[in-house]
């Protein structure tokens, strides 16, 4: 079945337009016809069954025969990544949506090499929101996490955000296992975290000075194990582990 997508605010009829890429991909990549069934996503928590009904040159008619919703994730996950080089950070994005985080945060850290301007840093997220939407769709993630626009550490500590369960990767002495975190949190509030933020910093990691702001907004350091990982890795790692802590039933 072919998933595509459309914004909640394009999703209200019972026959659904498709335009521009996504238009394009059904019509001259798939080749799809009349009759032809397909998924469209709304990111808003809506599965819609679809059979095609008509297309010219540049848009696709779909009909739905089923609508789905799906309830939100009990918990709310937000990466918080220092900006990699290159293109990791679309890596890391797609990664993030299959491990069902709501939001990606991307920070400007004292040794991120790249730097934007306001225009510069909208069009970034856009970008990245579209890699987030592909993603959705290769998944089937009925609930499209929010890219942020990169930002300045310092602009991101100084919201003073509310999590219940606040983790830094950090190679310094005193990090803890995540799960023992976890496990302390069960205990002392005889329910699971609902709202839980992971911060991981760039290649060379967060400076002592970050880090230790960032422990001094509630953050409290985590080990990810003995040996230095990549960005990628570190990121991926930790969302795997806080996906399954938070999936588990025996907390």
């Amino acid at each position: 079945m072919h998933r595509f997508y459309l914004p909640p605010d394009r999703c209200r009829e019972m026959t659904l337009q498709l335009s521009g890429r996504e238009a394009h991909h059904a019509l001259h990549v798939l080749r799809l016809k009349r009759g032809d069934s397909v998924t469209v996503l709304d990111g808003a928590g809506h599965e819609f069954l679809c059979q095609v009904e008509t297309g010219s040159r540049n848009e696709l008619a779909l009909r739905v025969t089923r609508k789905d919703s799906m309830p939100p994730l009990p918990f709310q996950l937000t990466l918080f990544q220092s900006l990699p080089k290159g293109k990791i950070i679309e890596t890391i994005i797609q990664k993030a949506v299959e491990l069902g985080a709501s939001r990606i945060v991307p920070l400007l850290t004292e040794r991120v090499v790249a730097h934007f301007g306001a225009e510069g840093a909208e069009a970034k997220r856009d970008k990245w929101q579209q890699v987030a939407i592909e993603a959705a769709k290769q998944c089937g993630a009925a609930w499209l996490p929010d890219i942020e626009a990169p930002k300045a550490l310092r602009e991101i500590l100084a919201r003073r955000e509310p999590f219940d369960l606040s983790l830094v990767g950090s190679l310094q002495p005193g990090s803890r296992c995540p799960r023992a975190l976890f496990r302390e949190f069960q205990a002392r509030h005889g329910r699971p975290p609902r709202g839980v933020a992971i911060w991981i910093g760039p290649e060379g990691d967060f400076t002592l000075d970050e880090l230790e702001a960032i422990q001094a907004g509630g953050a409290l350091p985590v080990t990810l194990g003995p040996l230095t990982l990549r960005v990628e890795t570190a990121a991926i790692y930790c969302l795997s582990v806080l996906n399954y802590e938070l999936n588990s039933k025996d907390l």
